[in-house]
C-alpha cells in the first residue's frame, strides 16, 4: 500500500509515544498527554525515533487531516518536553483592575469599575499565576493554555463604549515555549 501523502514528527528523547488504536498517547518529563487521532482512511504508525500520520487517498480533505494530526502530534511533544507558556498583560487608565485565582476560575474585580467581578474559566491542567501587572500561563497542552489565555481575555471585552477611549483590559502579549513556573 503506497502512502499518497505522509507527515513524519520527530520524537524527542525522554519521550514515549504509543498507540492503542486510534488513541496517542505522550509520555515525557513533563506529564503525560492522550488525544483520540481517528479519521477514515488516515493512518498512524509509531517507529523507534518518529511517528508517521499518512493517507492512501488522494482527496484534499483527507491530506489536511494528515496534516492537522501530525502538528497535534507535534505540539503533544514538545508539551511533554518543553511546556508552553502565555503572557497576558493588565491594561487599564480609568479603574485598577485587582486579579484573583479562585480555583478554576480567574476573577477579575473592579474592571472598569464594575461591583461584580467578571469570571474567566482555567482549561484542564494549566497554570495561572500573577506577577504584578502580568499574567502567566503555564501547562503541557497548547489548546489549554490557549483556550484559558483567550478566555482571560474575553472576560476583559468591553461592550457598548468607545474602543479608541476605554483601552482598559487583559491582552495576549507573548506566547510560546516555556517553562512551568
Amino acid at each position: 500500500m503506497v502512502q499518497v501523502v505522509e507527515k513524519e514528527v520527530q520524537i524527542a528523547a525522554g519521550v514515549q509515544v504509543t498507540l492503542d488504536n486510534a488513541v496517542v498517547r505522550i509520555e515525557g518529563p513533563r506529564g503525560t498527554l492522550e488525544r483520540d487521532l481517528w479519521y477514515p482512511n488516515i493512518e498512524i504508525r509509531v517507529e523507534k525515533d518518529m511517528v508517521c500520520v499518512g493517507t492512501t487517498v488522494n482527496k484534499k480533505s483527507q491530506k489536511a487531516i494528515v496534516g492537522t494530526y501530525a502538528s497535534h502530534v507535534a505540539n503533544m511533544v514538545s508539551g511533554v518536553t518543553d511546556g508552553f507558556q502565555y503572557k497576558l498583560k493588565l491594561v487599564y487608565s480609568h479603574f485598577p483592575i485587582q486579579v484573583k485565582i479562585d480555583g478554576s476560575t480567574v476573577s477579575i474585580e473592579n474592571f472598569l469599575g464594575e461591583r461584580k467581578a467578571r469570571n474567566a474559566r482555567i482549561m484542564g491542567e494549566s497554570l495561572v499565576v500573577v506577577h504584578g501587572d502580568e499574567l502567566i500561563v503555564t501547562g503541557i497542552d497548547k489548546e489549554d493554555v490557549g483556550q484559558t489565555a483567550a478566555n482571560i481575555e474575553q472576560a476583559t471585552r468591553i461592550k457598548g463604549r468607545d474602543p479608541r477611549v476605554f483601552q482598559d483590559g487583559i491582552y495576549l502579549i507573548e506566547k510560546g515555549l516555556g517553562a512551568r513556573t
